[in-house]
C-alpha cells in the first residue's frame, strides 16, 4: 500500500463518524474555491502580482495555526499529522516564496547604479 492510500484510508477512518460533516466541509472547499477563482480571475495583471505577494505574506497566519494545531491537537490521528505535516511545509514554501517574489519586484524599481569610468578616459571616447 502507498503511503499516498494509506492518508486517505487513515483520514477516511477519522471522518467516517461523521459523514454529513465531512460532505459539508467538501462543498465549502468547492465552493470557495469558484468564489476564489471568480475574484481573482477579475484582478488586472499590472495588480496580480502584488496581491499575490500580499495574500503569501498573510498565509504565514495559517501556518501558524497549523503549528499550534499540531502541537496541541491530542486526538489526532496518523493520518490527519501526516496530511496537517504536509500541509505546514507547503505553507510554509508559500510563504518563502510570497516574501522571495516581493523581493524581487522591490528591485525592479530601484535606480541602476551608474558604470564607472576608467582613469584616462575623457568624456569624448579618449582619442
Amino acid at each position: 500500500m502507498s503511503a499516498l492510500s494509506t492518508t486517505v484510508l487513515g483520514v477516511a477512518e477519522h471522518a467516517s463518524g461523521s459523514s454529513s460533516t465531512l460532505l459539508t466541509n467538501l462543498a465549502i472547499l468547492v465552493l470557495s474555491g469558484f468564489v476564489g477563482y471568480a475574484v481573482i480571475s477579475k484582478v488586472p495583471n499590472t495588480l496580480h502580482t502584488p496581491l499575490m505577494s500580499g495574500t503569501n505574506a498573510i498565509h504565514g497566519i495559517v501556518v501558524l495555526g497549523g503549528l499550534l494545531l499540531l502541537a496541541t491537537g491530542d486526538d489526532l490521528g496518523t493520518g490527519t499529522t501526516i496530511i496537517l505535516f504536509a500541509a505546514l511545509v507547503f505553507g510554509a514554501i508559500n510563504v518563502i516564496g510570497g516574501f522571495v517574489v516581493t523581493d524581487r519586484m522591490l528591485e525592479m524599481f530601484k535606480a541602476k547604479p551608474e558604470p564607472k569610468k576608467a582613469a584616462g578616459d575623457d568624456e569624448k571616447g579618449g582619442k
